[in-house]
């Protein structure tokens, strides 16, 4: 009897335990199940449109990742001429601009676009061509008469073609030599620096490149540099958010950090250290500036 009893006792306590396990076992589901359906914080992530340049060359790779590290963010990058990149601010579809055609900046702030624009960077512009240079591009003594021999010569020349900072200066360069170039020879790629390089080694032509794309491309391309040194080829960059009272949605806040990193202690280092072999790319604003 007293056996039977003790056996009776241990089945209720085992059964209370397994009830018990049932019920704690239900309750770390349903806790799981709520936190998996709670909303996993997002990555923060903002929009930068830029030139090709910027991009070509490398510069953005080593540039940002540390910037997003930092604010916890991802800068979600449109690479496109530089006309195109300040379109995209216009439209508010992009947060901040980092481009390089000063003109065309100060347009934009002067119509209210931007706002809190910053020097960061600068290079310059080079004619690069054939080493045979049929044009003779090598005696000239400016970009203005190296475009003239070209044009006379009717050498193969590729243009961006798009509205970039490069193909600004371009521009500027047939005006100051009395030329506008048209016909077979003069070909509008419609593409970025790395693209435009790759067409004029394929065709044995000219181009006008900003250096720093020109020697990330080095190793890809026979072209040379043939023409540089002009004082008006020098080729500055400017960061800029785009207005929030003109556009609302954006993130200014991030911007404003961008801006702040890239021309901080922290971004000027980056910039100054960044080089292929031992050739800078790009050298920081303010120094050693001769415009």
């Amino acid at each position: 009897m007293v056996t039977a009893a003790r056996n009776a006792c241990k089945g209720k306590e085992n059964g209370k335990m397994r009830r018990s396990l049932r019920v704690h076992g239900t309750t770390l589901v349903a806790i799981l199940l709520v936190m998996t359906a709670l909303p996993v914080r997002a990555e923060e992530r903002f929009r930068m449109s830029t030139t090709t340049s910027t991009e070509n060359s490398g510069l953005l790779s080593v540039l940002l990742p540390p910037f997003e590290k930092q604010c916890g963010c991802k800068v979600d990058v449109i690479a496109v001429g530089t006309g195109k990149a300040l379109k995209l601010g216009e439209a508010g579809d992009v947060d901040v601009v980092f481009v390089h055609a000063r003109k065309l900046e100060d347009k934009f702030v002067a119509n209210g676009f931007g706002v809190n624009r910053r020097d960061v960077m600068y290079n310059d512009f080079v004619v690069v061509g054939p080493p045979d240079d049929p044009a003779d591009v090598r005696k000239t003594q400016s970009a203005s008469e190296a475009f003239r021999a070209i044009s006379s010569k009717g050498s193969p020349f590729l243009s961006r073609g798009d509205e970039s900072g490069t193909h600004q200066k371009e521009k500027e360069i047939w005006e100051s030599a009395g030329i506008v170039p048209r016909g077979a020879w003069y070909v509008e790629a419609g593409q970025g620096m790395g693209e435009v390089l790759t067409m004029a080694t394929q065709k044995r032509g000219y181009a006008l490149s900003d250096r720093g794309t020109y020697i990330a491309f080095r190793k890809k391309t026979d072209l040379v540099v043939l023409r540089q040194g002009d004082k008006t080829l020098w080729n500055p960059y400017g960061i800029l958010a785009v207005n929030p009272k003109i556009h609302a949605h954006v993130k200014y806040d991030l911007a404003l950090k961008l801006i702040d990193f890239v021309t901080g202690p922290e971004g000027r280092s980056i910039i100054a250290g960044f080089k292929v072999g031992d050739e800078p790319l790009f050298f920081v604003h303010g120094e050693g500036e001769k415009h």
